[in-house]
């Protein structure tokens, strides 16, 4: 079974790249959607019912408005952390599934960093109920709205997690190989 840092499956650099710049692009473009087409404060718009909500809000801190009023500071972190890693890619070519979840949080710092060096805070827009109600159950309040980076960054550190363990198990060693009585071989 193959592991995070497998060689013999290394990913071209080109690859990482391409899965970057598509995320930013993505997340660039829904969020200039939403800028255009709703309004801060306004009731959310419902896209698929109970399911996804669009509602324009901004942030100009991290995850749960941590760090609020940070905006440049975080972006600039934001940036360097993105681009170093795609810099860290490129030197060191990793295996396809390392280099796609690597794209993927780099793309959203980056996505994320383009917003607070631009106007000072990160436009999100994205609100799912079903989380909301997750984060109300265990007395959170409503789960933060969000956007394409944001899923990028927890996305791909999810999917780093996990694939840590699945992908990193080695098999056990066998003590005795089938058809191997575990004598010695006589020459």
């Amino acid at each position: 079974m193959p592991t995070l840092t497998d060689r013999a499956s290394r990913s071209a650099f080109w690859l990482p790249l391409l899965i970057a710049a598509v995320l930013i692009v993505a997340d660039q473009a829904l969020k200039a959607w939403a800028l255009a087409n709703l309004q801060p404060g306004l009731p959310a718009q419902v896209v698929i019912p109970g399911v996804l909500e669009w509602l324009l809000t901004f942030n100009t801190g991290a995850a749960w408005s941590m760090f609020s009023g940070s905006a440049a500071p975080l972006a600039l972190g934001r940036l360097l952390v993105g681009l170093g890693i795609l810099v860290y890619l490129y030197v060191r070519p990793q295996h396809r599934f390392l280099s796609v979840v690597l794209a993927m949080i780099s793309a959203g710092a980056i996505g994320n960093a383009i917003d607070g060096l631009r106007f000072g805070q990160v436009t999100d827009m994205i609100h799912a109920p079903p989380l909301s109600a997750i984060t109300r159950a265990i007395g959170q309040g409503d789960f933060p709205i969000f956007n394409i980076a944001d899923s990028c960054v927890v996305g791909g550190t999810l999917a780093l997690l996990i694939g840590s363990f699945v992908m990193d198990r080695k098999p056990k060693a066998e003590v005795n190989p089938p058809g191997d009585d575990g004598a010695p071989k006589g020459h």
